[in-house]
């Protein structure tokens, strides 16, 4: 009985199917400074990614915000949950909606020790 074994030609490496090249592309993306919110875009990512808004423009920072929804590049950062917010490639808050004080707070204390 042929149930269980692979189809011929069949390949598959790691854990899920994402490839090597959209693996090493999200490593790439990790390294770039900025604020990026993790999520696959449900309501509760929606509402972290207005409060970091609010928050930035509350700081006066004109950094670029990035919402990304990509789960091979999620997973690159070891994000399990989601929402996520990272600032500057350093993962600060998972599986939280923050409130705009609390993002601001997170924002200023990453930059802060930079």
């Amino acid at each position: 009985m042929g149930l269980f074994r692979k189809k011929k030609g069949e390949t598959k490496s790691g854990c899920c199917s994402c490839t090597p090249e959209a693996m090493a592309q999200a490593e790439t993306g990790k390294a770039s400074a900025g604020v990026k919110v993790l999520g696959s875009g449900c309501a509760e990512c929606n509402a972290l990614e207005e409060a970091v808004r609010a928050a930035l423009e509350e700081l006066g920072m004109d950094t670029c915000m990035e919402h990304v929804t990509d789960f091979a590049q999620i997973a690159a950062y070891g994000v399990m949950t989601t929402p996520a917010l990272v600032v500057d490639g350093k993962v600060v808050s998972c599986g939280k909606v923050l409130k705009k004080d609390e993002a601001k707070a997170m924002i200023q204390k990453v930059r802060a020790s930079t």
